[in-house]
This record gives C-alpha cells, sequence and structure tokens, in this order.
C-alpha cells in the first residue's frame, strides 16, 4: 500500500466568469501547487485563460480579472492535455470542490473529451470545506475564515486569485490535518531554485520561516462552545463530566 507521505496532492483553484456553469460561465484561471510528503515539491500549474465570453461584474469584482487582461491569452484547448498530465492520479484538494470540479468537467466536455469530463475517474477529490465544516460546525469556513483559525498569513488576499488562493489552501490543508504549516520544498532549504512549470509563467511564492507542529490555541468563541457542551452532558447525567472533575479539581 502506497505510504501516507508518498501520495501526491495537488490543491487546485479557479476563478471564472460567474456562476453557475449550466448559463455557460467559463473558467479564467487556475491555480495548482502540488504537495508531496506534506511539503511543496516545487511544481504548479497557472494559466489565465481567454472564455470567449464576458465575465459578470460581480465575477470580476471578486477577482479583479478583466475582459480585456484576458485577451490574447489561451484557450483551455491549448492547455487540457498538460493540465490533465499535472493532475491526473492525484489527490485533488479543492474548496468548494463541487464548483470547480464542475466548471472543470464542463471544459473537457466542451471539448469533446467525454473521457475526460468526470475528474473523480481519474483523481481522488478532496473536498476542504466539507473537511472543516465536519471539524468546526456551526462556524463559518471560508477559506479566509479558516485563515484567520488556523493562523494563516493571507494579508495580501484583497481579491481572489487561484495561484495565491491554491497557495492558502495548501497551509490550511496541512493545519487541520496534522498541524504543520511549513511548506518549504521537500528535500531543500529555503534558498532552492524553483523548478516549477506551468503554463502561466507565474514563479510561486514560498511561505518560509514558519516553525512546524505550532500549537492552535481554541478561540474564545470554540472556548464557550465548548463550555456549553459539558454543561449539557453534566445535566444529562446528573453530575460534572470527568473532564469538569480532572481540570476544575483543586490543586494538591
Amino acid at each position: 500500500m502506497e505510504q501516507q507521505q508518498d501520495k501526491r496532492f495537488v490543491i487546485l483553484d479557479t476563478e471564472t466568469t460567474g456562476m453557475p456553469v449550466s448559463e455557460g460561465h467559463r473558467i479564467i484561471e487556475i491555480g495548482c501547487v502540488e504537495v508531496i510528503g506534506r511539503r511543496l515539491t516545487g511544481r504548479h500549474f497557472h494559466v489565465y485563460l481567454q472564455p470567449d465570453r464576458e465575465s459578470d461584474e460581480g465575477a470580476i469584482n471578486v477577482h479583479g480579472i478583466t475582459d480585456a487582461f484576458l485577451v490574447g491569452k489561451p484557450r483551455f484547448g491549448d492547455v487540457a492535455e498538460e493540465f490533465f498530465d499535472f493532475i491526473q492520479g492525484s489527490t485533488l484538494v479543492i474548496h468548494n470542490a463541487a464548483f470547480d470540479v464542475g466548471f472543470i468537467n464542463n471544459e473537457f466536455a466542451l471539448l469533446g473529451q467525454h473521457d475526460r469530463a468526470d475528474v473523480s475517474q481519474y483523481c481522488t477529490v478532496l473536498d476542504t470545506l466539507l473537511l472543516a465544516r465536519s471539524r468546526h460546525p456551526g462556524q463559518r469556513n471560508s477559506l479566509d475564515a479558516l485563515c484567520k483559525r488556523y493562523d494563516i498569513d493571507n494579508s495580501g488576499r484583497e481579491l481572489h486569485g487561484a495561484l495565491l488562493d491554491s497557495e492558502l489552501l495548501a497551509d490550511v490543508y496541512l493545519a487541520m490535518t496534522g498541524g504543520q504549516t511549513s511548506l518549504s520544498l521537500a528535500g531543500h532549504g529555503a534558498e532552492a531554485e524553483d523548478e516549477g512549470t506551468g503554463a502561466g509563467g507565474s514563479e510561486i511564492r514560498r511561505i518560509t520561516g514558519r516553525v512546524p507542529g505550532r500549537v492552535i490555541m481554541a478561540s474564545a468563541e470554540e472556548l464557550e462552545a465548548h463550555a456549553e457542551r459539558l454543561a449539557a452532558i453534566a445535566k444529562s447525567a446528573g453530575g460534572p463530566s470527568m473532564w469538569q472533575t480532572l481540570t476544575e479539581a483543586p490543586a494538591g
């Protein structure tokens, strides 16, 4: 069986002309970073795409990518093979995966590549929004909210961007699944050369200087929810829980 540390993860995000995909909206940006052994490998895929339609004003307000900027950019068909090669066989980590997967499937379908028009047939899809909801029920679980909860610096995220968001999501995913938030290159120091690839030609920004294994302290909101839960247990059991007995006992 393949060891967990050797599995290949691709953290992915897209930006689109709007939503929903059923109304003819298209992908205009794809950003992916590769993680193996809970570290960035340095490989990434990033591209802006000409969608052959206008973007909704509301979508532009979110990502800031104008129609004029996309003039002359490649179409999805120009990068489809490279993109498929980059993601196939990986575990795709996506926040609100149904949205991005629906658009990716549609792009392959529009090319007539129906054998590729179901991402789940050649990748494992892991939705971090569902993961976050299971771990933090009743709380806000947007990417910004998770960055705040796990003390991840997202100060550069004034607008949504597929590559930046995939980098932040990689940090969030590692924090949610084990506490490691250092994404330095596997087997290399911070000064390792960037060997990333991608149709967009953009260099990935390293997140350096963080200490692995940071202890994430509970927020005031989480502490309050914990206290309410203990009170409910005590009421149901007719006495304090073991946790309360141990933590509230006077020092001997």
